[in-house]
């Protein structure tokens, strides 16, 4: 009987270098609000990696293209905010990616709107997204924050969660939609530079005012 070679075991379904995640909310309906800035930086990198995320599975869109050289996998989790973290541990084993190669796009409500933050590691700071990554994922990946700022009431910030709610899952006012849309396009310049050249090299050129 001839020797036959065994088949070579199969690779990840979508490998690549690296794993970029927009947090958001599924819909039309939140497409628009406030939570969904980091679709909106998925969108932004879809458009310069030529590879737009499809709907693949139950747990999110996702494509493959081009960025700085590197073959990077963009996804949108098609579930809610809260449970995000099942999409991103599917991702991880889809694509083969670490954490480490992890960029996690997403809405602070403590950063001014329009405002950066780029770090690797760090707690969930009380963003279901996070929270819900950490339960199924960890937290060692690379964060690029987007602000929205924080709702008031009389003058004065406002943690009452009715209130972060409606502001969180509501569109921003013009003005403000206007310095979301310039940050979502630096946070995907963000992203490429990550890629191209570290962590330290995006926040010594990010983390700084609008």
């Amino acid at each position: 009987m001839p020797f036959r070679r065994k088949p070579a075991p199969a690779g990840p379904r979508f490998a690549a270098d690296w794993l970029v995640v927009g947090l958001g909310n599924p819909g039309e309906a939140y497409a628009r609000t406030r939570h969904n800035v980091g679709f909106w930086v998925v969108n932004a990198l879809a458009k310069r990696a030529g590879a737009q995320p499809k709907a693949v599975g139950s747990l999110m869109h996702i494509g493959v293209g081009s960025l700085q050289g590197q073959r990077v996998a963009l996804v949108k989790p098609k579930t809610f905010m809260n449970v995000s973290g099942k999409a991103v541990a599917q991702a991880l084993q889809w694509t083969g990616c670490g954490l480490a190669r992890t960029i996690i796009a997403y809405d602070d409500l403590d950063l001014p709107p329009g405002q950066l933050r780029i770090r690797a590691g760090g707690g969930h700071g009380g963003h279901n997204g996070l929270k819900s990554i950490a339960q199924h994922a960890g937290l060692d990946f690379i964060r690029v924050r987007i602000g929205i700022g924080r709702p008031t009431v009389g003058g004065e910030p406002s943690w009452d969660p009715d209130v972060v709610a409606d502001w969180v899952l509501s569109p921003p006012a013009p003005a403000d939609r206007e310095l979301l849309e310039a940050a979502v396009q630096r946070a995907a310049d963000a992203v490429e530079t990550i890629i191209s050249s570290g962590v330290e090299a995006a926040a010594a050129a990010f983390n700084r005012k609008a």
